[in-house]
């Protein structure tokens, strides 16, 4: 007994958080990159997740084509959705006060979830695992599915490639130099708006590969990525906006928060992220990795 917690229910709920922790690193990357860049409020960000994860069931369905198929073109779909999002409509929000934008994409992703609703109901569907990966490891002291193992690998994968990029490229550098002066960017040469039109495809893209994911651990419908947006803002606000580390790291730290508050207090569960992120307000208002304006 650890703490009077059977081992295997500990462990299994720190694999549970891990596996949140994940998604919630995915989501909350792409919402700090376009904030960073776009200093809006991207809301629509849930619906797009929700996109991934339906256009993964919808060409499993129809077209059959599985789950590693799903995995590179539903991202890739979902990126152009979101370029053509960014062209017609949040374009036109530049450099005005960010709440404009809060407003705008939440009335995208309440469109966008409305018409998923009208075509395919609101009772989940089932995404299948696919068979490469189905099985478990027996560790001993707890049994790991393999997915949720991969799951796991590939979101720190990712999150790490993309840390790299931002960080250690020029194209990193160039986008760094924008979210700090765009205008600056923009006499040097560098097309500005362009670089922003495939950072917000980009944002939409991992918002998707993070649905797909998904898909085969939760039941897909209409209504999946609204919860999950929310917790993904309060990770970036304990992050720190325009930190590229703070939501990939407060994304796993938060799901293990929350996997262990299930453990030891399972009533308080739900409201465990909200409540850090009061008391980081508190105590740093710019995030743990950010720094003041």
């Amino acid at each position: 007994m650890i703490l009077g917690v059977p081992p295997a229910l500990l462990f299994s709920q720190v694999m549970l958080g891990l596996i949140n922790g994940a998604f919630y690193a995915l989501m909350s990357l792409g919402l700090a990159v376009i904030f960073g860049l776009l200093n809006i409020i991207n809301f629509v960000h849930g619906a797009l997740f929700m996109m991934g994860a339906m256009l993964a069931w919808l060409l499993a369905s129809y077209v059959g084509l599985g789950y590693w198929w799903a995995l590179f073109i539903a991202p890739a779909m979902v990126g152009v959705f979101a370029l053509m999002l960014e062209r017609l409509f949040v374009r036109r929000l530049h450099g005005v006060d960010p709440l404009y934008g809060l407003l705008l994409t939440f009335g995208l992703a309440l469109v966008i979830e409305g018409v998923f609703r009208v075509k395919f109901g609101t009772q989940g569907m089932g995404y299948d695992i696919p068979p490469s990966l189905q099985g478990a490891f027996r560790l001993g002291f707890m049994v790991l599915p393999v997915y949720r193992a991969w799951v796991v690998a590939a979101a720190v994968l990712l999150c790490l490639l993309i840390w790299l990029a931002v960080e250690k490229t020029r194209l990193g550098s160039v986008l760094r130099a924008a979210t700090e002066n765009a205008a600056l960017v923009q006499a040097f040469g560098i097309n500005v708006p362009r670089l922003v039109t495939l950072i917000y495809a980009l944002g939409g893209a991992l918002a998707a590969f993070a649905g797909v994911l998904g898909a085969p651990i939760t039941s897909v419908d209409p209504n999946m990525g609204q919860n999950i947006v929310i917790v993904a803002f309060a990770v970036v606000t304990i992050g720190g906006l325009g930190s590229i580390a703070g939501p990939i790291v407060m994304g796993f730290v938060v799901g293990l928060i929350e996997g262990l508050t299930k453990v030891f207090y399972p009533d308080a569960s739900s409201v465990a992220i909200f409540v850090l992120m009061i008391l980081v307000l508190l105590i740093r208002p710019a995030g743990l990795f950010g720094r003041a304006a």
